[in-house]
Formats: structure tokens, C-alpha cells, sequence
């Protein structure tokens, strides 16, 4: 039997942030998340609906070299509906976060937003049209 095919959902995301502060900056003051949990300066859990988005520095249980900075690793879809997409997308320039693209209807069935945290991971808000 494979045990394997007893996991059902994801239930927690963790982010190697390149800059604590300002990734905490930005998910707490931005992005408006609650903190679930905090283990000190390098570990923080936000509650994102029903799973936990959380940030830790790079040597804590794992010291592998960083991304370096420009380069992809990582992109976050967060599910809001139709309309909330564009009020998102508001929220975000009046806090100034830059707009990569968006908001666009999309040929595959989502309205989109594309935008990025401090360290440059890709963070999507969509909806299903």
C-alpha cells in the first residue's frame, strides 16, 4: 500500500525570505494577513483561509545558498471572486506594490492579477469567470 496517497491538501507553505523585515512588512501591513503562530524573529505563520502561509530565514533548519535575487523560484495564487480581483488590485497600488499584469481576463477561465512580494516571489489574485 502507498501511504502516499493519504495526503489530501497542502496545509502549510513556507518561504525562505531573503529579507525577514520586509517580507513581514509586507505580508502583514500589505497584504493584511493575521499571524497564526511565531517562533521568535525567524519564524512567522499567517492564516490564509484554510492553510498557513509562513517565512523563516535561511539557516534555521536548512542553510541551503539563497535564490539569488532576479531569478524565479516561486508564485502564490490566492482565490478571491470576480470583482474582488480589481478592488485587490486598488488595495495594492494605493499601498505601492507594483502591478506586473492585470487585472485580465484570461482565455483559460480566470480573471488575473500578477504582482510581486520583496523578494521578488510571483503573487497571483484570481477568480474563476
Amino acid at each position: 500500500m502507498n501511504a502516499l496517497k493519504n495526503i489530501r491538501n497542502i496545509d502549510y507553505t513556507v518561504l525562505f525570505a531573503r529579507d525577514m523585515k520586509e517580507m513581514r512588512r509586507f505580508y502583514e501591513d500589505v497584504m493584511g494577513f493575521r499571524v497564526h503562530s511565531s517562533l521568535g524573529e525567524s519564524w512567522i505563520a499567517y492564516q490564509v483561509g484554510s492553510c498557513l502561509l509562513a517565512l523563516t530565514e535561511r539557516g534555521v533548519m536548512f542553510n541551503d545558498l539563497p535564490t539569488p535575487a532576479g531569478a524565479l523560484s516561486m508564485q502564490l495564487a490566492f482565490r478571491v471572486t470576480p470583482s474582488q480581483v480589481d478592488q485587490c488590485a486598488e488595495t495594492l497600488r494605493e499601498k505601492g506594490v507594483a502591478i506586473e499584469s492585470g487585472p485580465t481576463d484570461r482565455p483559460w477561465g480566470h480573471r488575473t492579477l500578477f504582482f510581486r512580494d520583496p523578494d521578488g516571489n510571483v503573487l497571483e489574485i484570481y477568480a474563476d469567470i
